[in-house]
């Protein structure tokens, strides 16, 4: 499978020129989900062969910050995209996440809320 990198809500047009030109030399596929689709499973959203997707499109709100899952990334390649993301000066980015087994059936809401959990449960609190 081809390394993907899906991008959800990013609202700010030089935030996102910076997070295309970080990635552009490294020749991932990068595909920024529409609002319509947050209800697909991030394995349909991937591209991954077997991942099922539901019918209907999403009707709710967006995300309330920027967020990135890693599909198809080895250690390596992640560690890359993370360094070239870090030196665009595009972020903070702290909801990223690496699309696993398990979250792969996972809805772009189910994801956040986890992210943002684990993110919450990190952070020391000011």
């Amino acid at each position: 499978m081809k390394e993907t990198i899906l991008l959800f809500h990013v609202p700010d047009k030089e935030k996102l020129l910076k997070i295309e030109m970080a990635l552009f030399p490294l020749h991932v596929r990068l595909k920024k989900v529409k609002t319509e689709e947050y209800n697909q499973p991030l394995g349909v959203l991937a591209g991954v062969k077997d991942a099922v997707p539901k019918e209907g499109a999403y009707n709710g709100d967006d995300l309330p910050d920027t967020m990135i899952v890693f599909a198809f990334f080895d250690d390596n390649r992640l560690n890359q995209a993370l360094a070239a993301l870090k030196k665009s000066g595009a972020g903070p980015l702290p909801y990223k996440a690496v699309l696993t087994p398990t979250n792969q059936l996972w809805t772009t809401q189910e994801c956040f809320a986890e992210i943002r959990q684990e993110h919450e449960a990190m952070t020391p609190k000011k």
